[in-house]
């Protein structure tokens, strides 16, 4: 298939002319005169097989970093996703709570791990906030920085 899709370009005869072009080059070289043009073509051939495969190489490496890029960033998307979900689900976990209101308290995820900041009317509201917030699916960790709120 590629020396089809080559021949349609004009690949083959450009080839031919560039391998040409560098025997006849080479035939001028004074100090490898012994040489005969057969050995100088052959020269030239491996010397343009050496380069592509280094080129290949070259490709598959730029290849690679393409690939680990994107999937980098589509773990990091993927990740920011789940914290979304688990602040917005945990928000509404305090938002049920009638001692809990989830306008006074902020929810920050990071990687599956809440942070609580705020205000609690008491010390039990305080404890149920973190109770609320471990029991959401994909959280890791909850630091609980409510503070409580003084006595009118």
């Amino acid at each position: 298939m590629k020396s089809n899709s080559l021949r349609r370009a004009g690949g083959l005869p450009a080839l031919a002319v560039l391998l040409l072009c560098g025997s006849l080059l080479g035939a001028c070289d004074s100090k490898n005169e012994s040489r005969t043009v057969g050995q100088k073509i052959d020269d030239a051939v491996a010397k343009s097989e050496r380069k592509s495969e280094e080129l290949k190489g070259d490709a598959r490496a730029a290849g690679k970093e393409v690939r680990d890029a994107a999937t980098n960033v589509a773990d990091s998307a993927a990740a920011k996703t789940r914290d979304m979900a688990i602040t917005t689900q945990v928000n509404a976990q305090l938002a049920r709570d009638t001692s809990l209101s989830a306008l006074s308290i902020n929810v920050d995820t990071n990687n599956g791990q809440v942070v609580l900041r705020g205000t609690a009317p008491n010390s039990a509201a305080h404890e149920r906030a973190t109770a609320l917030a471990k029991a959401v699916e994909g959280v890791t960790q909850v630091d609980n920085q409510l503070t409580l709120k003084p006595a009118p």
